[in-house]
């Protein structure tokens, strides 16, 4: 049974794609999607580059290469058009460190007093299966309000609504989220691909 790694050790990250692939494991010619954590890696991987798809296959390589699995990782951010797309690639660091609510406040004050709030999320997914590369993406726009609302999601969700919606992305129920979301998008596009190869 060929398996799958998701490589990530963001918890919040990990359980929105064990719910967008739940259910349809069966389904797939990998048997279970495992994690980092039970692979048995620690280490932090390195995203120093200036493109969600090469900090994509920076990732998903340095898992492949442990443990010689079926691997997929995606590099994702927001991109507000107001801020020239930042943070973008660096959405994980924006304010220097890995802290979601810096982040988030470091945002929230660049964008003090700007009239133009649109923005979009942005997700790659870098698949590694059976030796060959492929990439998945998804986009998802929206608006950046100006004080958090909702306790779900994670990073900039509390201040992110999507279009066509009036709540946050940390308001609306997960499976609406993912039903949505750029992350979603892109792991659908994945899941047709995998389905594929099982035919």
């Amino acid at each position: 049974m060929q398996q799958l790694v998701i490589a990530s050790n963001n918890e919040g990250k990990i359980r929105e794609i064990r719910q967008m692939t739940e259910g349809i494991e069966p389904c797939l010619p990998v048997g279970k999607v495992l994690s980092l954590k039970e692979i048995g890696f620690t280490e932090e991987i390195p995203e120093h580059y200036h493109s969600f798809e090469e900090n994509a296959l920076a990732k998903a390589s340095a898992i492949n290469k442990f443990c010689g699995k079926n691997v997929f990782a995606d590099d994702s951010g927001l991109c507000i058009h107001a801020l020239n797309g930042e943070p973008g690639v660096d959405s994980a660091h924006y304010c220097g460190v890995r802290d979601d609510e810096q982040n988030l406040q470091k945002v929230l004050k660049e964008l003090k007093g700007a009239e133009d709030r649109d923005a979009f999320y942005k997700a790659v997914i870098c698949l590694i299966w059976e030796g060959e590369v492929y990439y998945f993406e998804g986009i998802c726009n929206g608006t950046i309000i100006d004080e958090k609302r909702g306790a779900g999601g994670f990073g900039y969700d509390p201040v992110f609504i999507p279009e066509g919606y009036n709540q946050t992305f940390g308001e609306l129920p997960l499976d609406v989220k993912n039903g949505i979301s750029h992350r979603g998008k892109a792991v659908k596009k994945m899941v047709e691909f995998l389905g594929q190869q099982n035919k």
